[in-house]
């Protein structure tokens, strides 16, 4: 295995090396010490500790290396069953010969058709042996009309639960009472307004909440979770009204949208947001509902020190710089940008930069975009008859104005001499800038990476030597040995 070093290559320009690794011509260490095994001279605690690293059906196949391995696997504290691979009996028959009081970590992912009275009561014994982290996953979807039994909300024990339902609709017909619940992920979740208010008033300790591809709801109020701090969502439901957010005591927002109308009503103690929104159905939006939309998002971010703003959203910012839509100040010291290089970022680009006047490390990672929310957004602009190529006009005519056109790149170093193009657009927009990062999702092949670091050299001079680190993700015709992979 390669191990990556950062080197000083050129003056306040960094890549990113790998060296091969050393290996010993030493055989291994024998693990038998004075004839005995010595993996199975170690205590028990230390083997059921090892067994909890791999699924149950593995573990229990040790059983057959020796009398002293026999019955180790039933005390692991961690049991992950997969019942495509299981008949339910035998997921029974295995919890029968479990012998340890409490288990850590429960994991199921299965079918639930047919199997309904099955996975009750597997949920029910690892409720029972005080499990702190459940994990539950079902993935047809052909029981939607599935409940929870009242005992899976009514658990004291759990600190960590995930559910991935498969569509099931999530009603709690009882109190919730999760008492110890930290951390609670919901994927494709079928949650009403009301059903979302009891998970929550039950849960008074939660600090993290993921809701992803969960549907139906159009308000999430966290003001009751005082101690929420991180807030993860992504939704898909594009045929629903607008959702609103409330959660004024969360420290980190991850908001990925198939849809624009969210409306952040208060997100007030925000210190860290990851934001790209997805759009469809654009012809049911007035003239300049995007543009306006997304800067009066913008504005509620303008406290927070670590930003990362995504494709799509940057292209709908550089619709609202064209139209002359005021940029709030922002106080952000580290922003990321996952983007195309590509013509109808930059105007949205150059803003936010001028507009963050405190930034100091700045991170372009590079991203393959889906070319869907480009034909979306050219879509909403000629139903609102407004010409492309002059919406998207620009004195940096060098950047490729669709990314069909990045895809057609060709000549001598042509890539290296893009990306060098735009760190230096990014440089001239910055003013009190420590440091860039560059991740390049792509290939370059070794002589144009060499081409980029000079470049990025000379741009270092230029720019009150910003420190420049630059990482390739692929590197055509050298060997991984010689650059590393990220």
């Amino acid at each position: 295995m390669a191990m990556t070093h950062h080197f000083q290559q050129q003056d306040g320009v960094t890549a990113a090396i790998a060296n091969p690794s050393h290996h010993s011509d030493s055989p291994p260490q024998n693990m038998n010490i004075d004839g005995e095994d010595f993996i199975s001279s170690l205590p028990e605690a230390i083997l059921h500790l090892i067994l909890s690293y791999i699924p149950t059906k593995a573990a229990i196949k040790t059983s057959v290396l020796s009398k002293r391995w026999r019955y180790v696997w039933s005390g692991t504290p961690c049991l992950f069953f997969e019942t495509h691979r299981f008949y339910p009996n035998s997921i029974s028959k295995t919890l029968s010969f479990f012998s340890a009081p409490t288990i850590t970590s429960f994991h199921l992912r299965s079918s639930l058709h047919n199997r309904i009275d099955s996975v009750n009561s597997w949920i029910e014994f690892a409720i029972s042996h005080h499990s702190k982290n459940l994990s539950l996953e079902f993935r047809d979807n052909r029981v939607r009309n599935y409940k929870f039994p009242d005992f899976f909300f009514t658990n004291s024990s759990v600190n960590q639960l995930l559910l991935s339902s498969g569509s099931i609709i999530l009603i709690p017909k009882c109190k919730v009472s999760w008492t110890s619940l930290k951390e609670l992920s919901l994927s494709f979740c079928i949650l009403s307004d009301e059903s979302l208010r009891q998970i929550l008033s039950g849960s008074p300790l939660l600090e993290s909440l993921e809701l992803l591809y969960c549907s139906d709801f159009r308000r999430l109020d966290l003001s009751q979770s005082r101690r929420l701090r991180k807030l993860d969502m992504d939704r898909s439901d594009w045929f629903l009204g607008p959702t609103f957010i409330v959660a004024p005591h969360i420290h980190s927002l991850r908001l990925r949208q198939s849809r624009l109308q969210c409306t952040l009503v208060d997100v007030s103690s925000l210190t860290e947001a990851d934001l790209n929104v997805y759009f469809s159905n654009l012809g049911d939006y007035k003239t300049n509902f995007l543009q306006r939309s997304v800067v009066k998002m913008l504005e509620k971010f303008q406290n927070v020190e670590k930003l990362t703003i995504g494709g799509t959203f940057l292209q709908m910012l550089s619709l609202a710089a064209l139209c002359n839509v005021s940029f709030p100040k922002l106080k952000v010291k580290d922003l990321t940008l996952q983007t195309m290089i590509i013509r109808s970022v930059i105007p949205g680009i150059i803003q936010l930069l001028q507009k963050s006047p405190g930034l100091r490390k700045l991170t372009v990672h590079t991203v393959k975009c889906s070319s869907i929310a480009e034909v979306y957004l050219n879509d909403y602009l000629c139903l609102h008859s407004s010409e492309k190529r002059q919406c998207w006009r620009s004195k940096d005519a060098f950047f490729p104005s669709s990314l069909e056109a990045v895809s057609m790149l060709v000549g001598n170093h042509a890539e290296a001499n893009l990306v060098a193009l735009f760190m230096e657009l990014l440089l001239k927009n910055t003013s009190n800038l420590d440091t860039m990062v560059v991740l390049l999702v792509g290939y370059l092949d070794a002589s144009s990476f060499e081409e980029l670091l000079a470049m990025a050299k000379e741009l270092s001079h230029k720019y009150n030597n910003v420190n420049i680190v630059i990482k390739p993700s692929k590197v055509k015709n050298v060997p991984n040995s010689t650059f590393s992979q990220w």
